[in-house]
C-alpha cells in the first residue's frame, strides 16, 4: 500500500479532524489571553481559559488514539494522519506529566 496525503478511512479522517480541533482550541485559548483573561491558583478558576484547554487535550488524545487505531486496524497510510498521530502523543505525554507530576 503506499503512501497518500490525504487520509482515506473515515477513521484517519476522524483522526485530521480531531488535530484541526486541537489547533483551534489552542488558537482560542491564546486568543482569550490576548484579551485579558488570567488564570488564578487553580485551573478551574477561570472557565473561559479552562475550558478551550480542556477542549484542546481532549482532541489532541483523541486525534491520537483514533489515528493509532486506524493506523494498525485500518492500515491507514497517509502522512496527515502520521503527522496527527504524532501530535496527538506529544499532547498525551504532556497532558500525563502534568497529571503525574503538577507544579
Amino acid at each position: 500500500m503506499k503512501n497518500t496525503f490525504l487520509p482515506t478511512t473515515s477513521l484517519g479522517k476522524w483522526s485530521v479532524l480531531s488535530v484541526i480541533g486541537f489547533a483551534l482550541s489552542i488558537a482560542a485559548l491564546y486568543l482569550l489571553i490576548f484579551l485579558g483573561e488570567r488564570g488564578g491558583e487553580g485551573f478551574f478558576t477561570n472557565l473561559w481559559l479552562a475550558i478551550p484547554g480542556l477542549l484542546a487535550a481532549v482532541f489532541g488524545i483523541l486525534s491520537f488514539l483514533v489515528g493509532v487505531i486506524a493506523v494498525f486496524w485500518k492500515r491507514e497510510r497517509s502522512i496527515l494522519v502520521f503527522v496527527a498521530t504524532i501530535i496527538g502523543l506529544l499532547v498525551l505525554l504532556f497532558v500525563s506529566g502534568e497529571i503525574l507530576f503538577p507544579h
